[in-house]
């Protein structure tokens, strides 16, 4: 089997497009070291959200989904990317090692999953009264399977429930003395910011407050916001994982993306929602002990007016090339 690495050029290329994969507040926190032909991926613990993520597992969703992405360019530079997650147990902070030897030839899948990287944008709008078809589904459902991950849709009573949850959520957020605060500071308008929500990625408001999204015009108001009717039963799904530790969340975070790169190949607007798995009470409601699933994103799925893109932090803040 022939093997050829990737050239630095070609690599920085593809650390540009993995950084465009989604994370908590757009905190992208993330950092790319290349040596010769091989990547490593490390989580960048100074942008750690600590009132909402503690525990850092959506940190490393967040690394895991550009782990992903970052998979999915080198594919389509005819490589096979050999991955080993946590590859050094002395350097926790170094979440994945990927080399790219191996010469293949990008399948369908790669190709239209690559495709829609750049498109996929978290959608905070309204969306339609139109129901996902199954077949759809079956295939985010089955995208989640392929990262060793399951995505379960809810039905109307479960459904119910989990905006329930996510709105007693919401509220004890809110009641964290350090929510406002922490939330300020990945929303607050700098000149030239390259992280964080812009006003223009906040959304309306939810006129009924039915569906309980995140509200980042919260601390920084923003004038041109306006109130909208949302969608009365959305279409929601848990994405879930067998074990609960930090190999666990990568693979969350892996899975994650590829099933909102289906959706978005769908033509389908995304938003995870992950106030109900951010207060450990309420997470534990969703978790099925029985099988030893656990719970680690809610997605709201549908119909949508395209949403605007967030910044993404300059290449020279993230890539660093040889050894640290």
């Amino acid at each position: 089997m022939m093997t050829t690495s990737l050239d630095m050029q070609t690599l920085t290329t593809c650390v540009q497009t993995a950084a465009l994969a989604p994370s908590l507040h757009n905190s992208q926190p993330w950092r790319f070291q290349i040596d010769g032909g091989t990547v490593e991926v490390f989580a960048d613990r100074g942008r750690q959200l600590e009132v909402l993520d503690p525990s850092g597992r959506e940190l490393l969703i967040s690394v895991g989904a550009a782990v992903f992405t970052l998979r999915l360019a080198i594919g389509m530079q005819a490589r096979t990317p050999q991955v080993i997650i946590f590859p050094d147990p002395a350097r926790p902070e170094l979440v994945a090692r990927i080399r790219t030897s191996q010469v293949t030839t990008p399948s369908v899948q790669v190709r239209d999953l690559a495709a829609v990287i750049s498109s996929r944008h978290t959608n905070r709008r309204p969306f339609m009264n139109a129901v996902v078809p199954a077949d759809v589904m079956e295939q985010l459902c089955a995208a989640a399977a392929h990262e060793g991950a399951t995505l379960t849709q809810a039905g109307a009573v479960t459904r119910d429930a989990i905006v329930g949850l996510a709105q007693t959520a919401e509220a004890r957020l809110r009641a964290h003395g350090g929510y406002r605060a922490e939330l300020g500071q990945w929303t607050q308008p700098r000149p030239h910011r390259r992280d964080g929500i812009p006003p223009t990625a906040y959304g309306p408001w939810d006129a009924l407050e039915h569906l309980p999204l995140r509200d980042f015009g919260l601390v920084h108001p923003y004038p041109q916001r306006t109130a909208a009717r949302f969608e009365a039963h959305p279409t929601i799904a848990v994405l879930a994982t067998e074990g609960d530790t930090p190999a666990a969340w990568v693979r969350a975070g892996q899975a994650l993306q590829r099933v909102l790169l289906t959706a978005t190949r769908h033509h389908l607007a995304t938003t995870p929602i992950s106030q109900p798995v951010e207060i450990p009470a309420v997470r534990d409601l969703l978790t099925d002990p029985a099988t030893g699933r656990t719970a680690q994103m809610i997605i709201r799925l549908g119909y949508a007016a395209p949403a605007a893109a967030t910044p993404r932090r300059p290449l020279t803040d993230i890539l660093e090339s040889g050894q640290p």
